[in-house]
């Protein structure tokens, strides 16, 4: 085969992993996952996520960790188990918790693109956590934290904060 053709079919390099460094924080996890191609999340959603990051995010949005696994689906026993001896949440609960990383990132690209004075100083974590909790008309009176346990529930809080983004929600 001549070295064009070789060259050609070479597979592209596989993108590294969505890995959560707790060194890092929280935020350098949200700015990765924002930045991830669909099949880096898609393959960060087969391995799950990082234990210590549900409690490391419930501390960085301020609310309680119990709460956040109750949001995401997961026993407290299992998550604190799965910390404790560095396991991955895997299946519905670890998707459930980058959905709602993936949230946080929309919340910050909401603050990040506002040209309001009030916006340099905004801390979207903590106003996510206080927003997910508050029912909202556009879901039928349903808080968002008791939609993102589900792919649907998840999209559906996804579109309500684009749509506070783009104005046409208030």
């Amino acid at each position: 085969m001549p070295a064009a053709a070789a060259a050609k079919s070479k597979p592209a390099p596989k993108p590294a992993p969505i890995d959560y460094a707790r060194k890092k924080g929280v935020d350098a996890f949200v700015d990765r996952v924002a930045e991830a191609t669909p099949m880096q999340v898609y393959e960060a959603e087969l391995r799950g996520v990082d234990g210590h990051l549900l409690k490391d995010l419930a501390k960085r949005m301020d609310i309680p960790a119990v709460r956040l696994f109750q949001i995401i689906g997961i026993p407290k026993a299992t998550a604190e188990r799965k910390a404790a001896a560095e396991e991955p949440i895997t299946g519905a609960a670890g998707q459930a918790a980058l959905g709602l990383t993936r949230l946080l990132a929309l919340a910050r690209g909401i603050v990040a693109d506002s040209t309001a004075a009030e916006a340099k100083d905004f801390d979207a974590a903590r106003w996510l956590g206080r927003w997910l909790e508050q029912p909202q008309p556009a879901l039928g009176g349903r808080k968002p934290a008791d939609l993102i346990a589900t792919p649907t529930g998840l999209e559906m809080v996804a579109r309500l904060l684009g749509a506070i983004e783009s104005g046409t929600y208030q």
